[in-house]
Formats: C-alpha cells, structure tokens, sequence
C-alpha cells in the first residue's frame, strides 16, 4: 500500500537517502552516455567515472561496483583468506546490514568492537587484538565506517581516524573504510575525501546514498589490490556490461552534487531542532552532525508513530521498539522540513486529529 501524501499533494520521504529520484539533468546524462563492454574494459563512460573516483579519493585504482554491500564484500575477500578474522564496530553495516556477507562470501569471522556512535579508539582496537596463536583466527583487517550508519551518521575526525590506524600499522593489519556516506563526512568536516582516505588500504564509496544516483557504488585501492577485487566482482555476479548508462548517473553525481549535501546537514539540524520542542520525543539534537536524525518516541511504540505519519505524508524508518530515523535527502527542501514538523506537532499534540 503506498503512502499517502500531505495536503500540498508531496509525499516527503525520510526514510533514507536511497529513495531520492535522479534530476532531470542527471537523466539526461544518462541516456547520452557512451556506452561499451564493461567486463572487457571498454565502457568510457564506467572508465571515466573509475579514474576520476580514483583522483578524488586520491588512490591508484577504482572499481565500479552496483551497490555498497559488494563493495564492502569484495574489499574483505580481496584482503582475507577463509579463516582468518576482521575487526568491525559492533553496529557497523559490514556487520549488521549484510546479510552475513563476510562468513557467507569470505569465511571469515568478525571480531567487534563496541563503539560509542560507532567510533572506536586505538585502545579499543587493542584490547580485542589477540596474540598469534593457533587456536586463534588470525586477524587481517580492520573496517571504520564514515560516517556511521546506525551511530546516527555519526563522522570520524582525521585524530581518530590516526588513532586506530597507528595501531593497526604496528599490528601488522590492513585497513579498510566504509565511506558509503564518505561525502557526507567531507562537507561536515571541511576536510577533503582524500585526506580522510589517505590512512585506509581500500574505500567504499556509495553515488547512491547522498550524491543521488539511481545506481552504484565504487571500490578503491591500489592497482594491484584492484586488479584482485576486478575477479571477486566477477565472481560475486556484479560484472557489467553496457554499464556507462548507469555510471553516467553516479558521474554526475560526482560532479554536481557533493557540496549540495550540506543543505542536507542543515535540513537534519532543523528537523532535530523542531523535533525537541515536541511532547512525546526525546533527541539529542547536537548528535545530528549530517543528515540523519534518531530520535525516541516517549510512552509510544515507533512502529505505530511511523504508521500514523505515514498516513499522513511523512514517511520515516522504525529503527527499535521506541527509536525511528529520519535521513534528509536529495528530495527533501526545507520547505518540507517546515511542513513535515507541522505535521510531526499536530500529530503529537493530538491537533491533526
């Protein structure tokens, strides 16, 4: 069933920020690309978004991928070999939102860390490292993810980052981030996607989330690490062909939209803000450092609370028994933040009854 919309006829969709719709200039250049056999290498299109990915995030190789989850999924088997043990934090997507990715694909065991908003220091990372030993797996990598998912996009500064990469240096351990939201942690901090991937032996990075692409992911490294990940891509089933019509979309993206991403962060803090001053929720707005708002319902169930606002035009994500997400998008102008919290109090106060 779908939802309803607001009076103003719009649905506003906060459920996440893989529900936008490509701009009309965005379809345009989809449908103009040029196009060739990917898996032989030769779609200028996917080529140009790869090299160009690459530069920004300032490493030798980029692969194309269609979604964040096998990006995530190729770095780990391009890193590991079955049986050996990778380090996540404990809410991070890798572990939680992939299906078992990494003892299904990989055979590997994941080793958590219990973060705070999904951050974690080298202390942390230290006391979960255990000695070479043969009744234990041995540990080959350790995964950050900025901004943090479930943390509440929640964003890794650059002294963090140096943190647990100090010690997975002197660990003899090999680095991989998951900046599906990676973007979004660069506008936040004014620090360049480069610098924050510089510590890291590979990065995901998703056109799909905030940059508002239908479709893709990529996958960096160095060459070598790339050319390796080249066959698991392979091997998991995700080898394109005429994939230029959909790397067309996530080029501009990349091209247009990442600085934009901080109407986003500044629509997040307005809803966070507006959500406070209502009965019945409980937020912690300076937690909001990008686009996505968690919040509890008081004395209410977030199921129910998601169905009464869906009814009514808004739509957002029960996350737990009494916490819901809102993710500003794309989509989302802060004329319907404006309307989407008139709603919220209505609804809350009991006057949209």
């Amino acid at each position: 069933m779908s939802a309803s919309s607001t009076s103003s006829g719009k649905q506003i969709d906060l459920r996440s920020d893989t529900v936008t719709l490509p701009t009309p200039a965005m379809r345009r250049a989809m449908a103009e690309a040029m196009v060739g056999d990917d898996v032989f290498g030769e779609d200028p299109t996917v080529n140009e978004l790869e090299a160009q990915t690459a530069v920004v995030l300032g490493k030798e190789a980029a692969l194309f991928v269609p979604s964040g989850t096998m990006a995530n999924q190729i770095a780990v088997r391009t890193h590991t070999e079955h049986g050996d043990e990778i380090v996540v934090e404990s809410s991070a997507h890798i572990y939680y939102y992939e299906a078992g990715g990494p003892a299904a694909l990989s055979g590997v065991m994941c080793r958590c860390v219990t973060g705070r908003r999904g951050i974690f220091s080298g202390a942390d990372l230290e006391a979960v490292l255990r000695p070479p030993d043969q009744h234990f797996p041995p540990t080959r990598l350790v995964c950050i993810e900025n901004t943090h998912n479930r943390g509440g996009g929640s964003v890794w500064r650059l002294d963090q980052i140096a943190d647990v990469a100090a010690v997975a240096k002197r660990r003899g351990l090999r680095l991989h981030m998951d900046g599906a939201r990676l973007w979004n942690a660069a506008v936040a901090t004014g620090v360049s996607e480069r610098d924050l991937a510089a510590p890291f032996d590979s990065v995901s990075v998703c056109f799909s989330k905030g940059l508002g692409a239908p479709v893709g992911s990529a996958l960096a490294g160095s060459k070598e690490f790339i050319a390796r990940a080249r066959r698991f891509r392979k091997q998991f089933g995700g080898g394109m062909r005429q994939a230029g019509i959909i790397a067309a979309g996530a080029l501009h993206a990349l091209h247009n939209h990442r600085s934009r991403l901080a109407e986003d962060h500044a629509n997040a803090k307005r809803l966070a803000q507006g959500l406070s001053r209502l009965p019945g929720v409980a937020i912690d707005v300076e937690s909001v450092e990008t686009n996505i708002v968690l919040f509890r319902v008081t004395g209410g169930s977030a199921t129910e609370f998601v169905r009464k606002l869906d009814a009514l035009g808004v739509r957002m994500l029960a996350t737990g028994a009494d916490t819901i997400r809102a993710v500003t998008n794309l989509n989302v102008s802060g004329e319907d933040i404006t309307v989407a919290l008139e709603i919220i109090a209505a609804m809350c106060t009991g006057s949209g009854n």
